[in-house]
């Protein structure tokens, strides 16, 4: 497999390898051409390279820089690498175009690399943009030096960026696997069991629960399998192994629209390898899990 470990998957710092090397938040920007990660709403802005897409270098046209709001994120390939966020209104020349990234990401169409440092971007974006104003008064915060925290000029609240832990779950059967369907995906295509922590919630517990609410299985002997950064919007995917314990299959409807067993050698389309369901599934076709 060309992802022999979780840690290996696009999203993962690993994943960049040397290419990237971060900035403390709040460092001073020299100032030096570099290269630019450009933040539209829920698009990532690149420039096209070579037939695909690569991220913008050099001096920014002046009308897509208009109003918008940069910081020093850190170096790419040696280069300065600042994050730029804009709105719909700036005008995108003739060369660049925005892309919403989880397309870019579903089909195929960018390095890993590349797709690390732009769901990294994404996610400081996103940071940027919902901690401008404190959460608890509304008035205006500052940046916590040496952090992405934020610090309220008026009541003096700070918080920090939130990264939602998420559990997915193989739950193998012998030679089966469990797997479902949301009626959003492409014609055909299942994937794995997954859900957001609650309150008061370890992560076996999350799977455990979220199983069995929307299939019905209860599971157990869940064993960690590893994890993914998931910047859709900024989630924490932890990945298991669990057993078949016990109970028909009995879908959520409000949440799915079927869910069934599929054999070993019988697997139906699915997610890439690039996302961490995609990866455990093909690790169980494969039986390496």
């Amino acid at each position: 497999m060309r992802y022999p470990e979780a840690i290996n998957l696009p999203f993962n710092s690993h994943a960049m390898k040397d290419l990237y090397v971060p900035a403390k938040p709040g460092e001073p920007d020299g100032g030096e051409p570099g290269c630019w990660t450009v933040v539209r709403e829920d698009c990532m802005v690149f420039q096209s390279k070579d037939g695909g897409f690569g991220l913008p270098e050099g001096k920014l046209p002046d009308s897509m820089k208009e109003g918008g709001e940069e910081v020093l994120i850190g170096k790419w390939k040696n280069k300065p690498l600042r994050l730029l966020r804009i709105g719909n209104i700036n005008d995108l020349p003739s060369g660049f175009s925005a892309e919403p990234l989880l397309m870019l990401f579903l089909k195929g169409k960018m390095d890993d690399g590349l797709l690390t440092v732009a769901g990294l971007a994404q996610q400081i974006a996103r940071w940027e943009t919902n901690s401008e104003a404190c959460p608890r008064c509304g008035k205006r915060t500052e940046r916590i030096a040496g952090s992405w925290g934020k610090h309220c000029s008026a009541c003096a609240f700070e918080h920090f960026p939130c990264v939602h832990p998420c559990a997915i779950a193989l739950v193998t059967r012998g030679d089966l696997l469990l797997m479902i369907r949301k009626p959003e995906w492409p014609e055909g295509y299942y994937s794995l069991p997954s859900g957001f922590c609650d309150f008061g919630e370890c992560l076996e517990e999350c799977v455990v629960r979220e199983v069995e609410e929307e299939t019905g299985i209860r599971v157990r002997n869940m064993r960690y399998l590893g994890s993914q950064s998931w910047p859709f919007p900024s989630q924490l995917m932890a990945a298991f192994a669990a057993e078949y314990e016990s109970g028909e299959i009995n879908v959520d409807v409000k949440e799915l629209e079927d869910a069934r067993w599929f054999r070993r050698d019988a697997m139906p389309p699915t997610f890439s390898d690039k996302s961490i369901a995609g990866w455990m599934i093909r690790k169980f076709a494969s039986q390496s899990i």
